[in-house]
């Protein structure tokens, strides 16, 4: 009896896979990038990109650029396998330290930016004699809730 392929996925795989592939086009990411997420979260051991792409039935462009936004985000690393020269790939397993980081990581590129414009947006009104006195209250409640919130 031949082994199984390498690439073969159980149905409760697949299923999580797909999933996560939808929720992450929900969540702004690219469905590839979060089914790749996906697969290498679920596998016991790190994976070669072209095992990857022929797992998911994806290109191997569209799994290097989804395994380069992966490291990106810091929840995939390349690792080294002994005896293989290619690049292997394994997902942070902890689901506690993904989440740390993903909510790190959103803060970084999407709230950092909004406090940098709001911070500067309330220099200026402030400066301005003429300033619009709600459009300032305005600006300076919401910088002020957004740095509560995100300390």
């Amino acid at each position: 009896m031949s082994e199984p392929a390498k690439n073969t996925l159980t149905p409760v795989a697949q299923k999580f896979i797909l999933h996560w592939g939808e929720m992450g086009t929900r969540w702004g990411i690219n469905r590839t990038v979060a089914q790749v997420h996906a697969l290498l979260f679920l596998s016991p051991h790190p994976l070669p990109a072209d095992e990857i792409s022929e797992t998911l039935a994806v290109a191997r462009s569209n799994v290097s650029t989804s395994l380069r936004e992966l490291q990106g985000w810091r929840i995939v690393r390349v690792v080294h396998v002994l005896g293989d020269r290619r690049d292997h790939f394994e997902s942070t397993k902890d689901v506690w330290e993904i989440f740390r980081i993903v909510s790190e990581e959103r803060k970084r590129r999407e709230i950092d930016p909004t406090l940098n414009v709001l911070a500067e947006c309330v220099r200026e009104v402030k400066s301005n004699p003429q300033g619009d006195a709600y459009t300032r209250e305005r600006l300076e409640s919401m910088l002020e809730f957004l740095t509560a919130m995100t300390g």
